[in-house]
């Protein structure tokens, strides 16, 4: 089942999830803490859950050990919000898409501040090409 009952209740876990980290979570190694993307198993049991943290290293590891010891808490809030024939197992993974996107977006600029060693001489890049016109 690949279909749109999958992205809704995916959709739902998400939101319900989010409010749950940010609402009735109170344990201070969570941090800043965001849920980025929600991915269903097929039949719906299973959530692996991506999450965005702005923590690293053992402040990372303790607010991953933070979310796997809450599972069972959110896993019994979920069904209690969301009233599904079967309350999804959850697992939690860390999202680097943000990670990942910051080090390309580093990578540009690097390339735009820095010349190409076989670049034209100044005067000769401002001027356009003249086009033949034969």
């Amino acid at each position: 089942m690949t279909g749109p009952r999958r992205e809704k209740v995916s959709d739902l876990v998400r939101e319900e999830v989010a409010r749950l980290l940010q609402v009735e979570m109170h344990d201070t190694r969570l941090g800043f803490i965001t849920v980025t993307e929600v991915r269903m198993s097929s039949d719906l049991k299973h959530a692996r859950v991506y999450v965005s943290l702005l923590s690293e290293g053992p402040a990372r590891e303790q607010a991953l050990q933070a979310l796997t010891a809450a599972r069972g808490f959110i896993r019994r809030r979920l069904g209690q919000t969301l009233r599904l024939r079967y309350t999804p197992e959850i697992t939690f993974a860390v999202d680097a898409s943000l990670e990942y996107g910051a080090r390309i977006d580093s990578l540009i600029e690097q390339t735009r501040t820095t010349p190409p060693a076989d670049a034209a001489p100044s005067g000769d890049a401002d001027r356009p090409a003249e086009e033949d016109e034969t």
